[in-house]
């Protein structure tokens, strides 16, 4: 179902067309693409009140600055669905976040006009002022490079090494800061109520007025537009000796702040700031949602990504079962921690930004002196919790597969070196679906399996997540403990299993087979079942191995294996370079077994979005492909021909 779009949106076709509106027409565009936005995402899904909150920004930027020579960098993404639909993706809409459609994110391989891809937080003052100084060395004086950043990426340590950077640049570089309150959970921390603090503040409402019409009155003074704005600069700097400026303080010029529904007045003020030389911040005041009620005024975690719904009404669209579902794996996490934490009050659970999407919310609200949300700041949210290591407490940090690489030298250097017992729950492992590569977990078996002093498992259902939870918060020598699971349903709707202690490094055998094994890891195991089960109807009988543990290995199951077998499968839902496959080849050649082994994972290549199962089949180890290798494994003439 194509929506058909408002009567000045279906002229533009890219901002070339935006451009030869009337400034007094922008208004009327702004309602029209806030209602396109609505009319796809009630129907196909997706990212829907950050995109709602920046209509008006998005079509100022576009009319006042020349993109795509002019560099724009959105952070994250989740705000420019108006900036693609602006772009010439308009058409196209519809397949956001479908296989085979466009990104959800912006994407420097779908268009020109998306400056840098952007999945993860707090990048696009980094990249903006690498654009800059690019511009600079390479003499280009009238390219303009903006970075749109949220309050809530703005807690994020590049953040403010690239504001700390940029104060001492001297680059054409404009900052907007896009302040909502809100990344997908509300904001918190001292920055956010120091925002809060400037949007109230007496003293800068007073002089906002005063500066703007200043600055609304810069095109009149030709070259001594210049000499104003310093003038401005030296009027705010004396006002605010009782209230420092954090962005000041840093060298950079601060503007705002100002409505960020108010399409004029963003057009007249950025055309202004484009004849300010050097590095500056626009402080823009919007609401995640805006345009749509129940999204402005309800919840706003929810309706950060409500999948599809009634536009009408704004019900939510639920699935309807008729017979127990399993529950989702992070919510097996959340509640299991709390069971665990009622039992053992050196239990402590930190999660950065998180809280709803890993169900550390549940604890956080019903301990909320043992939960922390520490915004985005992975690397904080991991040497935190080595630090609550040291005191003997049990850290559990739920962290996001493909967000722990951004906190890598702090496992390393702040955990893993001082041999310290953190706990690190990986969710969304294995692919993110609809995020797409940017949130895909294709590389944490990997990168931590190299690391001394760590623990790597993954359970194969909601039965051995509580359990592997349960072994971890048992004393321990040290050493950290990984448990990663996939995002989604699990496969157990009778999931409260009364805790068993696992021994680290046990795998178990789920079944016995005549000529080959399949050895799984993590929850892709039961693809495996469903695979031998299938087989052993037609007379083919398969073992089957879940291995738990990646590190340490199950060393005396794997005699077993090699003892046994010639033929054998390896199946992962992580990369295969240094992953489970890479684990087992290794110890048959420390070993010196000879055996045929296949390894099934994701590949060395970028994987882009769609729904698991999808992505599964297309990389080889869904049900349909670990059939075919055991097939082929098992008739070598079918293979050669």
């Amino acid at each position: 179902m194509l929506i058909t779009p408002g009567k000045l949106l279906s002229q533009i076709n890219g901002p070339a067309d935006l451009k030869k509106l009337d400034q007094a027409q922008l208004v009327q565009l702004c309602q029209e693409l806030r209602q396109f936005i609505i009319d796809n995402v009630s129907i196909y899904g997706g990212h829907f009140g950050a995109s709602l909150g920046v209509a008006e920004l998005t079509v100022a930027l576009h009319y006042v600055f020349n993109a795509p020579y002019d560099q724009i960098v959105w952070d994250v993404g989740h705000q420019a669905y108006g900036h693609k639909i602006l772009t010439g993706r308009r058409d196209i809409f519809h397949t956001n976040r479908l296989y085979g459609g466009i990104s959800g994110f912006p994407k420097r391989k779908e268009s020109e006009y998306d400056t840098f891809g952007v999945g993860h937080s707090s990048t696009s003052v980094s990249a903006a002022l690498g654009m800059a100084v690019a511009s600079k060395y390479l003499k280009i004086e009238d390219k303009q490079h903006v970075a749109i950043i949220g309050d809530g990426a703005l807690t994020g340590g590049i953040a403010f090494e690239g504001l700390n950077h940029a104060g001492v640049s001297d680059t054409n570089l404009i900052i907007i800061l896009n302040d909502n309150c809100m990344s997908i959970d509300p904001n918190v921390g001292a920055l956010k109520d120091y925002l809060t603090d400037i949007t109230t503040s007496k003293t800068y409402n007073r002089l906002k007025d005063d500066v703007w019409n200043l600055l609304g009155k810069l095109s009149h003074f030709g070259k001594n537009a210049q000499e104003i704005v310093s003038k401005v600069d030296t009027a705010l700097k004396s006002a605010l000796l009782s209230q420092s400026n954090l962005f000041e303080s840093l060298n950079l010029r601060y503007f705002g702040p100002v409505d960020g529904h108010d399409v004029d007045h963003l057009v007249a003020v950025l055309n202004d700031l484009k004849s300010i030389k050097g590095p500056k911040i626009l402080h823009c005041i919007t609401v995640k949602g805006k345009g749509y009620a129940p999204a402005e005024t309800g919840n706003k975690t929810t309706w950060h990504a409500p999948g599809t719904f009634d536009k009408i009404t704004g019900e939510i669209h639920k699935k309807v079962h008729d017979k127990p579902q399993a529950p989702k794996y992070q919510d097996v996490f959340g509640h299991t921690l709390v069971e665990l934490a009622k039992a053992n009050d050196k239990i402590v659970g930190i999660t950065p930004a998180m809280p709803s999407g890993s169900s550390m919310n549940i604890m956080m609200r019903e301990m909320p002196d043992r939960a922390f949300d520490v915004g985005i700041a992975e690397q904080h949210a991991v040497t935190f919790s080595a630090g609550l290591a040291t005191q003997g407490l049990v850290p559990f940090c739920n962290i996001y597969s493909s967000f722990m690489q951004r906190a890598y030298d702090q496992v390393v250097h702040d955990v893993c070196i001082q041999d310290l017992p953190v706990n690190f729950c990986l969710d969304r492992a294995g692919f993110a679906g609809a995020d797409g590569p940017t949130h895909h977990g294709a590389y944490d078996i990997a990168y931590f399996r190299c690391l001394p002093n760590m623990i790597v498992s993954a359970p194969m259902n909601e039965s051995e997540l509580r359990n592997l939870m349960f072994t971890a918060q048992l004393p321990r020598k040290g050493g950290a403990f990984s448990i990663r699971y996939p995002r989604g349903q699990g496969v157990m709707p009778q999931w409260r299993t009364p805790f068993e202690k696992i021994e680290i490094g046990t795998g178990r055998k789920l079944r016995d087979g005549e000529e080959l094994a399949l050895l799984t890891i993590g929850h892709i195991g039961n693809y495996a079942v469903e695979v031998c089960d299938a087989l052993e109807q037609q007379g083919i009988r398969v073992a089957h191995f879940d291995m738990r543990f990646v590190k340490p290995l199950d060393e005396r199951l794997l005699h077993e294996v090699f003892s046994n077998y010639k033929k054998i499968i390896t199946v992962e839902d992580g990369c295969v370079q240094g992953g489970l496959g890479s684990a087992v080849l290794e110890f048959m050649a420390d070993h010196r077994y000879a055996a045929e082994v296949k390894r099934l994972g994701i590949p060395d290549s970028v994987i882009e979005h769609g729904e698991q199962l999808e992505l599964h089949n297309d990389c080889g180890f869904g049900p349909a492909g670990i059939e075919k290798a055991i097939l082929l494994m098992l008739e070598p003439a079918t293979r050669m021909a």
